[in-house]
This record gives C-alpha cells, sequence and structure tokens, in this order.
C-alpha cells in the first residue's frame, strides 16, 4: 500500500474581522514549545500563513484524523494570540502580505518584484510513495491530463481582495505567475526530467530545484511524486478525497507504466485550456474531459475519473470513500461554491471568513 502525506496551508485571520493577520512566526514559536502533533508546523512565504506537514499514512483514516487534529492544533496556537485559522485558497478581504524573513524569500522578493508580493495563496500539496525515480516520471508523464480534475475538485478560492473574481479556484490563476509552474511535457525518462529541472536553474530565473513549481513532480526529500495542483480545501473530508484521488492516481499510473500502456501525449497548451476550464468554474459547468480535452460536464468527467482509478481504489479499499465524497461535492458544491453562499446568506466577506474559520476545525 502507497503512503501519502499532505501539505496543507491554512491563513492565519482575526477571529472577528476576519482579517489576515501576520503571526506566523509566534504561532510557531508556540507550537515548538508544545507541539501535540509532532513538529509538523512550518513557516511559509508570508507570516499570514501556517503551513503542517501530516506524517506518511497509509490508510486513508489515519490520514483524516492527523488532519483533523493538526488544524485543530494549529487554531489553538492562533487562538493563544488572538487569532485563528481558515482553510481559504484566498484570502477574501484586502490583504497586503509581509514577506517572512529569510535570505530565500528576500531573493523571491527582489526577483519577481510585484509578482511575488501578491502571492499569499494557499495550496494543499499531496505525496505519494513511489519505489524509484523511474516509477516517479512515469507517473508523472501519466497523471497530467487527470490533475486539471483533482483542481475543480478542490476549487475554494473564489474571492480577491475584496471582490469575486468568477473563478472558483483564482489561486490556481495567481499562481501560474510564476515562472515554472503549470503542466509539463512527458519526460519519458529519470534523465530528461533531471536534466530539464537542472538547465532551469542554471537559467538562474530560478533559485533552486525547489522552484520547478510544475503541478506534479519528484520530490526533493522524500520518495514520493507531488501532486500541487489543489486549493487547501475548505473541509478536511475534502482533502483526504483529493489525496485518495491521488494515490489511485499514482497506483493507476504505475500499473500502465508495468504493463507497457505509453503516456497520452497531450500538448502542454491543452492542459493549460484544461487548467483554466477547472479554474473558471470548478465543478459548476463543463470540464474539460482528460482522454479528449472536449467539454462534457463536471459529473460526467469526475465519473471518468473515478472509472479511470476504480481498479486502484478497489484494492486500497478506497473506492467506497471516494465515490461518497465526489458525490457530496457534486451535489452539495465545493469549497468555493459554499463561500458564494456564505457571502449571499451573511452580506458580508468578514462573515464568510469567520463562518469558514468554523468549517475548518469540523
Amino acid at each position: 500500500m502507497r503512503t501519502v502525506g499532505v501539505e496543507e496551508e491554512l491563513l492565519l485571520v482575526d477571529p472577528d474581522t476576519g482579517e489576515p493577520k501576520a503571526l506566523s512566526a509566534a504561532v510557531l514559536a508556540r507550537a515548538a514549545q508544545d507541539d501535540r502533533c509532532g513538529g509538523v508546523f512550518e513557516k511559509e512565504l508570508y507570516n499570514q500563513m501556517l503551513e503542517f506537514n501530516t506524517h506518511p499514512q497509509s490508510d486513508m483514516a489515519d490520514l483524516s484524523a492527523e488532519i483533523v487534529r493538526c488544524r485543530r492544533e494549529a487554531a489553538r496556537h492562533a487562538g493563544n494570540l488572538g487569532c485563528t485559522v481558515a482553510a481559504l485558497a484566498t484570502s477574501p478581504l484586502p490583504v497586503s502580505p509581509s514577506v517572512t524573513r529569510g535570505d530565500r524569500y528576500q531573493w523571491m522578493a527582489e526577483q519577481y518584484g510585484i509578482a511575488e508580493q501578491q502571492q499569499l495563496v494557499l495550496g494543499c500539496h499531496v505525496h505519494v510513495a513511489v519505489e524509484s525515480d523511474e516509477e516517479g516520471v512515469a507517473v508523472l508523464d501519466r497523471i497530467r491530463p487527470w490533475l486539471s480534475v483533482l483542481a475543480a475538485l478542490s476549487a475554494n478560492s473564489p474571492f480577491w481582495q475584496g471582490r469575486d473574481t468568477r473563478y472558483d479556484s483564482y489561486r490556481s490563476r495567481v499562481w501560474q505567475r510564476w515562472p515554472s509552474a503549470g503542466p509539463t511535457e512527458v519526460f519519458g525518462s529519470p534523465e530528461r526530467y533531471h536534466r530539464r529541472v537542472a538547465d532551469m536553474v542554471a537559467s538562474g530565473v530560478i533559485l533552486d530545484e525547489a522552484m520547478a513549481y510544475f503541478d506534479a513532480r519528484l520530490s526533493q526529500q522524500y520518495p514520493t511524486v507531488e501532486v500541487r495542483v489543489a486549493d487547501v480545501c475548505l473541509h478536511a473530508g475534502t482533502a483526504v478525497l483529493i489525496a485518495t484521488l491521488a494515490r489511485g492516481l499514482v497506483e493507476t499510473a504505475a500499473r500502465d507504466w508495468r504493463a507497457g500502456r505509453e503516456p497520452v501525449d497531450h500538448s502542454v497548451s491543452l492542459l493549460r485550456l484544461a487548467a483554466w476550464r477547472a479554474a473558471r468554474s470548478g465543478l459548476g459547468d463543463e470540464l474539460l474531459h482528460p482522454a479528449t480535452m472536449h467539454r462534457l460536464p463536471a459529473e460526467t468527467v469526475v465519473r471518468a475519473l473515478l472509472e479511470h482509478v476504480g481498479d486502484a481504489l478497489t484494492d486500497s479499499g478506497d473506492l467506497e470513500r471516494a465515490e461518497a465524497g465526489c458525490s457530496r461535492l457534486l451535489d452539495g458544491g465545493t469549497g468555493a461554491r459554499i463561500q458564494r453562499e456564505l457571502l449571499a446568506r451573511k452580506g458580508s466577506l468578514r462573515e464568510v471568513v469567520t463562518e469558514c474559520a468554523r468549517h475548518t476545525q469540523a
């Protein structure tokens, strides 16, 4: 059974006003003194963000429990400082983010200018274990067309600087401002993958391998494929669903590779269109079908994903959980839909943030 780990980025906010608070250093100091989750919290690019990394888990129930526990611990540490955490992929309220201290982040601020100043976006990254770089690159080549469906399922960022963007995942559009972000071509071998990353670093446009912000990549730290397309999800259950489907995609791709089945060679241009379509309307309209790149109802495409990974999910015992999770999102809506419904009901973005902080810890 492949292990799975999740990285989540949470927004630090005032529990009353909903405004982002630049308190990550103080929250991390609190966590270091009393961390019941085992040293999982880390700093991020901005002082308004807090990240945690789960331990590798093979059972999705254990992963779910850890995500819930870490979210609640993050809220507890933040609460000691008069703030809380919200699993929002962008801040609905206007914010001027402050960059965390450190040579790396200062280099980024100098190199990328205003693009770096406008990157207060929060994602969910899923690490799935692979046996080798060879298997990992074979997986990367075969999961490319399906990543936009994960992005649609996780959509949780409709608001930006106090306005409705008309996107369900505006985070993903902001993220594309990094020069190394987005889908990749078929690599074909570990040698070609590593050569491509080395050439990017040698260009001087990115600082190091960690800044190869591909939609999915080989992890530098762990023997994993890292899937990076998802918004941070409003509910812990949605994060577990994304992790479940990501593991299913990795296992399915590895089986296809071992069976000698070639990857679908869609162009990067088409993959960008699929990603844009997913970001624009999430599950609320049509998506591009990963096999044909033709527009079909979102529900049809989600069902196609479940069918694609069905054997892998059955073997891991996750099929029923994944089907229920997808049905819940198709019926009840993604985080983006919930945020818009909250605004219609509550009448203010402040109330949206404070209510979403409660959803985060549920």
